[in-house]
């Protein structure tokens, strides 16, 4: 049992729901439009699940043998004493995106290079985030790619595996939970400014500053809570999904700490606060776009 925990720990398991958001909202979004197909949908989001399971052993994994965790430090998952080796997590990571490229070979026989396209940058893009030469976490790329891959690759990405169609209002969904994703990497870096410095981990706070990076995350909710009135006025249609850009207003004190306060203890808070409001947005979102 006490290893099974270890496995849990590391896989870390608030960062899947996190990852299940998105696709989450790519499958309402699709059944909502009459265009949803359950084995794809399935398929996606164990898929999705896989990849992030894999990104986040690889991360830890390659954090490591870089210096930017140390084993049996605060943020060390693998490496250490009662938790799994560093040779353990390199064969966990490379199972997890093998049979991520499982559910992607399916998807690819119904959608067809599409398909493979996103597959193949999703986890090329995972592995990469902390490994190889220019890892894009140590360049200040993290953002972006959060941004990206956590936003309209993966919510228009699972529409289209259903309906074989893009779709406008798709990608601009997609927008929302990538930059409330990106609010919640920005909340964790200007956390961890000083040891990623130290690492020469160059993330947006080691480059730019904490203020810069307290401003994008300011920046990223407010987007993010513009992303349905930009439906409503692309569409014309369903205005109850305006209902979750009021979530902001009950967002208020978060932002006030993140704003304010450099205490880890603080941060923790709001990166928990953080990642509940992208749950709670992508389920109410789904929710009124697919009664």
């Amino acid at each position: 049992m006490r290893k099974v925990l270890s496995w849990l720990i590391a896989v870390r398991p608030k960062t899947l729901a996190v990852a299940a958001a998105p696709v989450g909202v790519g499958i309402a979004m699709a059944f909502g439009d009459g265009v949803g197909h359950v084995p794809s949908a399935v398929v996606a989001f164990v898929g999705g699940l896989l990849i992030q399971i894999g990104t986040n052993l690889s991360n830890d994994y390659f954090d490591l043998k870089r210096g930017a965790d140390r084993p049996g430090g605060r943020e060390a998952r693998i490496g250490g004493v009662g938790t799994p080796s560093l040779p353990e997590a390199k064969w966990a990571f490379i199972l997890a995106f093998a049979l991520a490229g499982l559910c992607c070979a399916y998807l690819v026989a119904r959608g067809g290079w599409p398909i493979l396209v996103i597959g193949l940058l999703s986890i090329l893009s995972g592995l990469l985030y902390t490994a190889g030469p220019w890892p894009l976490a140590y360049l200040g790329l993290g953002d972006l790619f959060v941004l990206v891959f956590f936003g309209p690759v993966a919510v228009a990405g699972t529409y289209y595996v259903q309906s074989f169609e893009w779709n406008g209002a798709v990608l601009l969904a997609g927008l929302a939970p990538g930059f409330l994703s990106t609010a919640i990497l920005a909340v964790n870096n200007i956390r961890d400014a000083e040891t990623d410095g130290l690492v020469n981990k160059r993330t947006l706070a080691v480059r730019m500053g904490r203020p810069f990076v307290r401003q994008e995350y300011l920046l990223c909710l407010l987007a993010a809570m513009a992303v349905p009135v930009g439906i409503f006025l692309l569409t014309g249609v369903k205005p109850r999904i305006l209902l979750p850009s009021a979530l902001i207003f009950f967002f208020i004190p978060t932002v006030l700490d993140v704003m304010a306060s450099s205490e880890r203890r603080v941060l923790d808070r709001a990166l928990s606060r953080t990642a509940g409001l992208l749950m709670v947005y992508s389920i109410l979102f789904s929710v009124l776009w697919a009664i």
